[in-house]
C-alpha cells in the first residue's frame, strides 16, 4: 500500500486528538495507492474498540465512487497496545479485500502497520510512504 506522508500524518494526528479512545476512518484510492483519508466517528467512544457510523461509511463509499475511487483500507488506532490486530480486530475483519491499517500510540513514537486479514489469517502488508501528495485529506 502506498500512502502519502501527509495522509499518514493526518491519521496519526486524529489518533492523538481522539485519545483516550480509538480513532477510526477509511482510506480511498486506486490500485493500492491511497489518495484520500476520511476520518470517521468511533460510535463506541472506547479506548479498546471501535465501530463506524454506517451513515458515514455509506457517505464515504458514495463520494469515493463519484470520484472514481475505491475504499482500499480502513484504519484505527491502538492507544495503548501494539500496531497489530487484536483478536477482536481479526474476528470483525469481514472484508478480505480491504487492508487494515493500525496506528499504535503505545510507544515513544507512533507506529503504523498494515495487514491483510482473510479467514482469520493475518498477513503483514508493506507500507510505502510517498513524499508529496497523491490526493487530499477529506474533512468530516
Amino acid at each position: 500500500m502506498v500512502i502519502p506522508q501527509s495522509v499518514l500524518d493526518a491519521v496519526i494526528r486524529q489518533a492523538y486528538d481522539e485519545l483516550p479512545n480509538e480513532a477510526c476512518g477509511l482510506l480511498v484510492g486506486l490500485n493500492g495507492q491511497v489518495h484520500q483519508h476520511y476520518p470517521l466517528n468511533n460510535v463506541d467512544h472506547s479506548p479498546e474498540h471501535f465501530s463506524f457510523d454506517p451513515k458515514e461509511q455509506f457517505r464515504v463509499l458514495k463520494e469515493a465512487r463519484a470520484d472514481g475511487l475505491k475504499i482500499i483500507a480502513n484504519y484505527h488506532s491502538h492507544p495503548a497496545t501494539p500496531a497489530r490486530p487484536s483478536q477482536e480486530d481479526i474476528r470483525l475483519a469481514y472484508d478480505p479485500d480491504i487492508i487494515y491499517l493500525i496506528v499504535s500510540l503505545a510507544g515513544e513514537k507512533p507506529d503504523a502497520k498494515a495487514f491483510s486479514i482473510r479467514n482469520g489469517a493475518v498477513t503483514p502488508v508493506e507500507i510505502e510512504i510517498k513524499h508529496g501528495s497523491i490526493g487530499a485529506s477529506a474533512s468530516r
